[in-house]
């Protein structure tokens, strides 16, 4: 089983961040899980692969072509995979996971995760898709989207397969606990 983490290449300003992905990478490969990520040896990204890799984890990273030397790519990694675009190392890092959590980052964790959720909700996987809101970094986005809920534009059975747990153990066992929801068109009737 490997789970795919969409994380900043930065480490943001609160020292909780860098914690938060640390214990993760741990917690991965003290679990037998793997981590599939981004590829970059710095920011978020560097910290959760040094601290799967410390543990004993399997770690694959996958990055673009152009991104190596930007992300600074992982030299230490027994498995970088180098892809020529963004469309095909999500594509990549879907395909060799068996779900995703998304730590705090910028517009690329958020893009990456709502793209994978969308997939998700279109019935294209049925992994599961979870945020892991450190400190509260996710309490606006999650307000925006039972927002959407209730203007109308996301049904309240989507909205439920995003996981949102505050410690990397709770969205774990979340996650352990995932089953996947029965299809319900995106598109039938308001709502």
């Amino acid at each position: 089983m490997r789970y795919c983490v969409f994380c900043g290449s930065r480490p943001g300003v609160r020292l909780a961040y860098t914690a938060a992905a640390e214990e993760l990478g741990c917690l991965l490969a003290q679990n037998g899980i793997g981590l599939v990520y981004g590829g970059a040896s710095v920011g978020l990204m560097g910290s959760i692969a040094n601290a799967a890799l410390d543990a004993g984890g399997e770690v694959i990273g996958v990055i673009p072509r152009d991104l190596v030397r930007r992300e600074v790519a992982h030299t230490a990694l027994g498995d970088l995979r180098v892809v020529d675009t963004m469309h095909q190392r999500k594509a990549l890092m879907a395909e060799l996971s068996d779900g995703f959590i998304a730590l705090p980052g910028g517009v690329g964790t958020l893009d990456e995760t709502f793209e994978i959720w969308t997939w998700a909700q279109l019935g294209h996987h049925n992994k599961p898709c979870a945020l892991l809101n450190v400190d509260g970094y996710f309490d606006k986005l999650n307000d925006f989207l039972d927002s959407i809920v209730a203007e109308g534009f996301l049904r309240p059975e989507h909205r439920a397969g995003l996981i949102c747990q505050p410690t990397p153990q709770q969205v774990l066992e979340a996650m352990r606990k995932h089953r996947p929801a029965q299809a319900v068109s995106k598109w039938q009737g308001r709502g």
